[in-house]
């Protein structure tokens, strides 16, 4: 550099001086210096010539996958609530005061079992004036029931006349009616001394008491004196968009998922993002979609021992629709979305040239996307180096093998970790 320089200033003093020989007073000072400029700028491209190192030409190495058709199970994750499989309010049947609670709240409480007493004295008196009226009603009969024997005996000889035959009979038929008439007002004393000791309806969890002992209560009251919920088994209600119904159900019936027997499995995932350790079936499919939501209700049932599942928690669903034939999972990381929202993913064809697709995705399984067309098996998937490639680029490929659990890439020749953050980054900013 130094050099050079010197060799422009030579040249710049030589020029000024036999400019100098002929040029004499100021006006000839402009021109001389901006000759010397002139020639100092051209000088100085000169430099700017001098030839730059030629750029490294040779293919980029990227990572691939090579891509196989397998059968994948085919699952659908719903948002759901839990709700208990029955569910029952108590209330008394009969009017009075509440002698003694039998329960303790918060426990669990067997159908049949006496929750409540109701003072029974008045239920007990109405009893007992029943069963006199039955006995009464019983006394008479023997009479009227001989009466009217001997009066049958009688007409037949024509010693008595019509009539009182007649009235024998209805006599005897009055005091039959009166004993039936006192059984059903004797059961139904019994019936209101029963309800005096109110009981639970079905099997499960008692809730806290609304009333308590000394209360005045009256049959079929509006406020319940507490509420019992069977937990186990438990029901799981879930909504399912009417679109994904109807691609589920042609694509079972096109054959392109195949459905094993006729009950559909389903797992849970609890709110603090634990799998449930009880496998539930789907025992109900709404009949109609809401018009408001465009959705459909699915009622799963679970059985609960633990009772580790209370009604009203927050679940996800995760549904076994069936098994997808010949579908093809690539690695979130490696598919990324267009302006429209299309899935989209980076190739290398047979010539080593990037090629871009764009792929319908059928689902999700584990950290993969399933895909059922546009894929043939063999193709390679970039998975390694998309944010330096182009499509139509040559390129050296490597193949790779993605774990689908971590997202980590190993080269398949030598089992040795390549890459675990850099495919993560590529795939948030893709």
């Amino acid at each position: 550099m130094m050099s050079l320089l010197s060799v422009k200033e030579e040249s710049a003093l030589q020029i000024l001086s036999i400019y100098s020989r002929f040029a004499t007073g100021r006006m000839a000072f402009a021109p001389l210096l901006l000759l010397s400029l002139l020639v100092l700028g051209g000088l100085a491209g000169c430099e700017d010539k001098t030839p730059k190192a030629s750029a490294n030409t040779a293919p980029v190495e990227v990572g691939v996958e090579v891509l196989h058709p397998q059968s994948v199970p085919l699952t659908t994750e719903l948002p759901g609530r839990t709700a208990a499989s029955l569910v029952a309010e108590v209330r008394p049947q009969v009017d009075g005061i509440l002698r003694e609670r039998l329960f303790r709240e918060g426990s669990e409480v067997l159908a049949g079992e006496v929750l409540y007493r109701v003072v029974p004295s008045t239920y007990k008196a109405e009893y007992s004036n029943a069963l006199a009226a039955l006995k009464r009603a019983q006394a008479a009969l023997p009479s009227s029931e001989s009466k009217a024997k001997r009066y049958a005996e009688l007409i037949g000889q024509g010693a008595i006349s019509e009539q009182d035959y007649q009235d024998a009979q209805s006599v005897y038929e009055a005091d039959l009616a009166a004993i039936a008439s006192a059984k059903a007002a004797l059961e139904s004393a019994k019936i209101s001394l029963d309800y005096t000791e109110i009981k639970a309806p079905i099997s499960g969890r008692v809730e806290m008491s609304d009333l308590t002992p000394g209360a005045l209560v009256t049959a079929n009251q509006s406020v319940p004196l507490t509420t019992i919920r069977q937990l186990d088994p438990i029901n799981v209600d879930l909504t399912q968009s009417s679109t994904t119904m109807l691609n589920l159900r042609q694509a079972i019936a096109s054959g392109e998922i195949s459905v094993e027997g006729k009950t559909m499995k389903v797992k849970l995932k609890l709110e603090n993002g634990t799998i449930y350790p009880y496998e539930g079936t789907v025992e109900f499919a709404g009949a109609k979609v809401d018009e408001s939501t465009g959705t459909y209700t699915l009622r799963a049932e679970f059985p609960n021992p633990d009772r580790l599942l209370l009604p009203g928690m927050y679940v996800r669903a995760i549904i076994q629709d069936g098994v997808f034939q010949n579908g093809f999972l690539l690695p979130q990381m490696a598919v990324g979305r267009t302006p429209k929202g299309e899935a989209t993913a980076l190739f290398v064809d047979k010539d080593d040239k990037i090629q871009q697709r764009l792929l319908k995705v059928r689902g999700s399984h584990g950290n993969s996307w399933l895909v059922g067309s546009g894929i043939n098996d063999g193709d390679r998937l970039l998975v390694l180096g998309s944010q330096s490639v182009r499509p139509g680029q040559v390129v050296t490929a490597k193949e790779m093998d993605v774990d689908d659990a971590t997202g980590e890439i190993k080269p398949v020749s030598t089992g040795v970790k390549t890459a675990t953050e850099a495919p993560a980054n590529e795939a948030k900013e893709g």
